[in-house]
């Protein structure tokens, strides 16, 4: 499946996005500062991989 999103601040170009089946589980850590819009103003971290939770343990994102 391929999905077509704005790439944001301002811009009209729009993004291919790719969706994987994941295999890992991750980790993150995210500053808690949101613009207006409420998307994150930084980056997300990658802090460790969690190797005592299997991906079928963690919800889809929306869920």
């Amino acid at each position: 499946m391929v999905m077509y999103l704005s790439a944001g601040w301002g811009t009209q170009r729009t993004l291919d996005v790719h969706l994987v089946q994941p295999d890992v589980v991750i980790e993150v850590a995210v500053d808690v500062a949101r613009d207006a819009a409420g998307r994150w103003r930084h980056p997300a971290q990658p802090h460790r991989v969690r190797t005592d939770i299997g991906v079928a343990q963690v919800p889809a994102f929306g869920e």
